[in-house]
């Protein structure tokens, strides 16, 4: 483990205890992210022969790779010790069977089901803040071999960065970044293999939709933020990738921005979706929409067709490694006639028996 000189230490001492940024739960700048690249001292596995496989590429240390904020990132050796202060980076360590190498993580991590059922021993873990309150000094004290954050904390990554602690930013917001990230992750953790089947298991229940799913009609779907009904997720969003995959429209795809956008009922009217799909940690049910007389008239409240992500384990409207299962369970609910409820569920289990060791649907 990389111990932390006397110079270093007292700079250390000399950071504030926290650092304040305002920042939201999902905003993230694509137009920062860049290809991962991999530079080592030695070459690559050599290429496969017709009769074999791809094999994963070798990683040697020292490693240096581009973060997802464009940043050259220089990692010594391969990480023993690791913070992650992202939700989303955290479960991926534990799908890449990296959880054991934790020695950090982000606030609220008792309020994460998938820590629970697949390494409970996280929830005991110091915690290093938030985005909007990281604990720097905390981060430092744990003398990680490396350290995981959010693109929005790049301030922070660039004070540990001072202390002699590689730091790599994530911004997986998108199908495409949420895969960067995986392989980024899985480059710098020396877990290449891991990520490689994560990325399949991915691909392949995408092709199986895509197939599934093309010659459907694609109802209109409304996606309803967390904190309230008239919150909604445009086209740069991974919410927006998720309604698609199931074979629907995002009824807000004109939307840009890349966080969440505050409507009012005159616009979700006028879109008259025919689904409503509410967040999986929406602070309101189902049934608060049902009975919103200002939707009386909309299409998705008169056929009873409101729904809510399901949020067991995991939040699937989110980029979560296992955010792909959003899609294969809301195909099911858009089209119940081509995607069946048990492919779902097996589905599902395969993942989790796989990448995280629990069963699932839970009892």
């Amino acid at each position: 483990m990389k111990r932390l000189t006397t110079r270093v230490a007292a700079l250390a001492t000399a950071l504030a205890l926290t650092v304040s940024l305002a920042a939201c739960n999902n905003v993230a700048d694509s137009s920062q992210s860049s290809s991962v690249t991999v530079e080592t001292e030695e070459s690559s596995a050599a290429p496969a022969t017709p009769e074999e496989p791809a094999q994963p590429a070798a990683v040697s240390y020292p490693l240096t790779l581009t973060d997802q904020a464009g940043r050259t990132v220089t990692i010594e050796s391969e990480p023993q010790t690791i913070v992650s202060g992202y939700y989303i980076s955290s479960s991926l360590l534990i799908a890449l069977g990296r959880a054991d190498r934790m020695v950090g993580i982000e606030a609220k991590a008792d309020t994460r089901p998938i820590y629970s059922l697949s390494a409970p021993e996280l929830l005991e873990l110091p915690s290093v803040g938030s985005a909007k309150e990281f604990d720097l000094e905390g981060c430092a004290a744990l003398e990680p071999d490396l350290v995981i954050l959010p693109l929005k904390l790049e301030s922070a990554a660039d004070s540990l960065t001072e202390l002699g602690i590689p730091v790599l930013l994530i911004n997986p917001e998108d199908r495409t970044l949420l895969a960067e990230t995986i392989t980024l992750v899985g480059q710098a953790t020396n877990a290449v293999e891991a990520a490689d089947s994560l990325l399949a298991f991915t691909q392949e229940q995408q092709t199986r939709l895509e197939t599934t799913l093309a010659d459907a009609d694609r109802p209109d779907v409304y996606l309803a933020g967390n904190s309230d009904l008239l919150s909604t997720a445009g086209s740069a969003m991974y919410q927006s990738d998720l309604i698609d995959l199931a074979g629907g429209r995002n009824v807000a795809e004109d939307i840009t921005d890349t966080y969440w956008v505050d409507i009012d009922y005159e616009q979700l009217l006028a879109w008259d979706p025919d689904y409503i799909i509410l967040a999986s940690d929406a602070s309101y049910t189902c049934d608060d929409v049902l009975n919103d007389a200002n939707l009386a008239d909309c299409t998705a409240v008169k056929n009873g067709n409101v729904y809510q992500m399901p949020g067991d384990a995991e939040a699937w409207d989110s980029p979560v490694p296992g955010g792909m299962l959003g899609a294969v369970w809301l195909s099911t609910v858009l089209h119940p006639d081509l995607c069946s409820a048990d492919e779902a569920n097996a589905v599902m289990g395969s993942f989790y028996e796989n990448f995280y060791g629990f069963t699932y649907p839970l009892a």
